[in-house]
């Protein structure tokens, strides 16, 4: 029986980065063996085993052969002869099929050091394309890995176009799907994630949705990119900023921003650059691809409402009070103050996420939220006291609100508008 680290903890390792997760290879032993090791066996489909002082993840070699569609469709082999090189190819990128063994020696059939010193991402055989799954892993780990100057070799590339056209995508599930998307929102540079499903063909099969605004265009004084793609993945990039090291809800503000302008992909080529009532288009737009990849409902929440009001924080300084208290009723801001807070992120990312503006000040996004801390201190209790009741109590206090946010408008407004 011989053990080796595999997977990310090598890659990485040779990397110079953090090594978070250590996944060990198991060869030469059945589940008897590791069993009467005191091992606890986890996996249902394949022998997974977890080490009882350590309790880290020990897998059986094995080999995995196709027998139906999709990212299940595979029958897996875990007999004892199975070799480290067969275990190994048949991961999904070379740089992920480097082993290391208990004397510290790298074992690299497939050429992964090399491609890790080059730069880049490549598959280890045609069985990649058995596995649909691995069209979004590959993209994920080119978002995850641009910053270090990593890009998809052009064979791989082809062949995860041919998995798209194939029809091979349709086969992964909604959780799948968005398991993928979520961890690549985490990266440094997520946009790559989608920019490269786009270019693979893969974008409009699992969400047409995003796809669809390549090519719309926007009018040059507002945008220089023109391209409402172009445009989304600035404000991607720009959401990564803005969410980093706090503690907003970094997925939900980041997928927001994709979603805002969903609805410029509907404007009738005739008002074009133009979007007129883009918002309010883009909310069933972004209701359908949410619903359709079962996203999280804090995560759909934000997204739609980003999408139908992030024009209104842009004309801040000309909303009168009336109509910021219905704005923040309709975000429910007075029981959920940071959703609000993740709202005014997305606006400010979609400021600056044109080119030549990701400097831009954004005082809107400070000026609405002291509008929106001064109407939180009107006291429903005093308006209980004042001897309102029932429906009085909510039209009193939606007047007690207008009336302070009015004063506040008076008092900050001119200092805003001056610097």
């Amino acid at each position: 029986m011989k053990i080796y680290l595999v997977g990310g903890a090598v890659r990485d390792q040779l990397l110079g980065l953090a090594v978070k997760d250590r996944d060990w290879l198991v060869v030469g032993a059945t589940p008897e063996q590791l069993l009467a090791q005191g091992y606890q066996q986890v996996g249902k489909d394949f022998p997974v085993f977890l080490n009882p002082t350590t309790k880290e993840e020990y897998a059986l070699a094995r080999t995995e052969r196709k027998s139906g569609a999709g990212y299940t469709g595979f029958i897996c082999d875990f007999s004892p002869d199975i070799s480290l090189e067969e275990d190994l190819i048949r991961r999904d990128l070379t740089i992920n099929a480097i082993a290391q063994d208990e004397q510290g020696t790298l074992h690299d059939p497939y050429g992964g050091i090399a491609d890790i010193n080059h730069r880049t991402l490549r598959h280890i055989s045609p069985a990649f394309a058995e596995d649909p799954l691995r069209v979004l892993r590959v993209a994920r780990f080119a978002a995850r890995f641009h910053h270090l100057g990593f890009s998809i070799a052009e064979e791989t590339l082809s062949l995860m176009q041919q998995l798209a056209e194939q029809g091979e995508l349709q086969h992964l599930t909604a959780e799948r799907v968005w398991s993928e998307t979520a961890k690549a929102l985490t990266e440094k540079h997520p946009e790559i994630f989608f920019e490269t499903l786009r270019k693979v063909g893969a974008l409009s099969v699992l969400m047409p949705e995003i796809a669809a605004l390549y090519g719309i265009p926007n009018p040059a004084q507002h945008h220089p990119e023109i391209d409402s793609f172009v445009h989304t993945m600035m404000v991607l990039q720009q959401a990564v900023l803005l969410t980093k090291n706090t503690k907003l809800n970094a997925s939900a503000v980041r997928f927001s921003a994709i979603c805002h302008d969903l609805g410029k992909a509907l404007t009738p080529p005739e008002m074009l650059p133009s979007h007129h009532g883009h918002e309010k288009k883009g909310v069933q737009l972004v209701r359908n691809l949410a619903n359709r990849l079962k996203i999280p409902t804090y995560i759909k929440e934000l997204a739609e409402l980003s999408c139908e009001y992030h024009t209104h924080i842009h004309k801040a300084f000309e909303l009168r009070p009336d109509t910021l208290i219905k704005l923040f009723n309709a975000f429910d801001a007075w029981r959920k103050p940071q959703r609000f807070l993740e709202f005014l992120t997305v606006c400010m990312a979609d400021s600056r996420g044109r080119m030549g503006f990701e400097k831009r000040k954004y005082p809107q996004k400070d000026y609405v939220w002291q509008l929106y801390q001064t109407a939180t201190q009107v006291d429903v209790q005093q308006v209980i006291n004042d001897g309102f009741e029932k429906q009085q109590i909510r039209d009193e206090l939606m007047k007690r609100r207008i009336n302070a946010v009015k004063a506040k408008i008076a008092e900050i407004r001119p200092h805003f508008l001056t610097n």
